[in-house]
């Protein structure tokens, strides 16, 4: 025997809202927000087939008494009508919507009895559940069994309408600016200033040992102390460190702390991973918009997650004028930041393991300091077992000190000379 819904007349329609205003004490009668339509009930035997225009988000089933009935909740889906069937154990059928988006089918029965299993057609556009009749032992514990899910075919299923709310979230008073680091050196203002920025820190541990645990930011705090101690030993530099403990900054700070303190080098020591363990050796990155390989977008993208960019502040001069000098600026930095990494390169050839294509280019925002040259130097892998052992040693990281304060020198000496 089957129930068909055809479009409603203006009579139909009121002896709908007549039947629903009965069960609409237990049952929101909202309009739905997107749904299929349930377009037909066919009732068999022993089986309930219920027909969809279109896709729903899927379908359960639960068992109630007093009086005796079976409720199937059809989700992401609209009740069309009403209707009234006599058969077996079906006394009546009824269908309303329950929720804004949940079409609630009631089968009224002439004596207990459950969904016993279901499955949707292959078009994921009829459900056909079995129902099976209970014996007076049985009901108790499907009473208090969990609901009988049904999920349409993955191809066929709507996605449930997104949520719309709102939150209020109490924002704290801007902070101000974190306190600027002590420099270190000659005590002459005029000697040139390098800052030495350790990767990561605090809540950020950054990369992660997959051998021994080493965390990025203990080893490039490290690594950044054993380069402050080596340029120290020249006295020809003044040195900063951005921390000079396991604190977090984020990225603006960083660079900002080196554009605060008018830094003539800005060196960012970091400890990548990588997804392959054989993967090792130092690398040097410089500043592009453009990431000059997969590796280096890869790395850009992890490392700016920490924060954006503000932009640099050039006062009252008007917005062509700002982007002309930002752009020659920043041309001129990217010359002078590319010397540096190849410099270090050399310096550092005969006592670092650097990789063989070891100067990248990423748009990595630790980089973006419009005015001063930057570099990113990736230490090496804690990924790789050979590289966090090299890492970890104080003698390794004192070649890596060397190395820099050797490059530091002569980066410095050939600007002088140049003036």
């Amino acid at each position: 025997m089957k129930m068909h819904w055809t479009g409603h007349s203006r009579r139909g329609h009121n002896m709908a809202m007549l039947w629903l205003s009965s069960i609409c004490a237990s049952m929101a009668c909202a309009a739905p927000v997107h749904a299929g339509e349930v377009s037909n009930v066919e009732i068999r035997a022993n089986q309930v087939v219920l027909h969809f225009n279109d896709a729903i988000e899927g379908a359960s089933s639960f068992v109630l008494s007093g009086p005796d009935r079976i409720a199937i909740d059809i989700k992401g889906a609209t009740a069309r009508s009403d209707a009234l069937v006599q058969q077996g154990l079906f006394r009546t059928v009824r269908m309303a919507q329950f929720d804004s988006d949940t079409a609630r089918i009631v089968l009224d029965l002439d004596r207990p009895a459950m969904v016993s299993g279901g499955s949707f057609s292959e078009d994921g556009r009829s459900l056909t559940l079995s129902v099976k009749e209970l014996g007076s032992s049985e009901l108790t514990g499907v009473l208090s069994a969990p609901r009988q899910s049904f999920v349409p075919p993955a191809g066929f299923r709507a996605e449930p309408p997104p949520r719309r709310y709102s939150v209020r979230i109490p924002l704290p008073k801007p902070s101000k600016a974190p306190p600027l680091p002590r420099i270190e050196g000659p005590k002459d203002d005029g000697r040139p200033l390098v800052v030495i920025d350790a990767g990561h820190g605090g809540h950020d541990p950054g990369a992660i040992s997959p051998h021994d645990g080493t965390r990025e930011s203990k080893v490039t705090l490290q690594i950044a102390r054993a380069i402050r101690d080596e340029l120290l030993k020249t006295g020809r530099v003044r040195v900063a460190l951005t921390r000079d403990s396991d604190t977090f900054l984020v990225l603006q700070e960083r660079y900002g702390i080196a554009r605060r303190l008018g830094a003539d080098l800005f060196i960012s020591v970091h400890a990548d991973a990588a997804a392959s363990q054989t993967a090792r050796g130092a690398t040097i990155y410089t500043l592009s918009e453009v990431a000059s390989d997969r590796e280096a977008a890869r790395l850009a993208a992890r490392e700016n997650k920490a924060d954006i960019l503000n932009g640099v502040n050039l006062a009252d001069a008007p917005s062509d004028v700002s982007s002309i000098l930002i752009d020659l600026t920043q041309r001129e930095t990217m010359n002078l930041s590319a010397d540096f990494a190849r410099l270090l390169r050399r310096e550092g050839d005969a006592k670092m393991n650097f990789r063989t294509d070891s100067h990248r280019f990423a748009s990595l925002m630790v980089l973006k300091a419009p005015d001063v040259p930057s570099v990113l130097l990736e230490t090496g892998y804690v990924s790789n077992a050979d590289d966090i052992a090299l890492l970890n040693s104080a003698s390794y990281r004192k070649r890596i000190g060397e190395s820099v304060s050797q490059a530091v020198t002569v980066f410095f000496a050939r600007k002088l000379a140049s003036r």
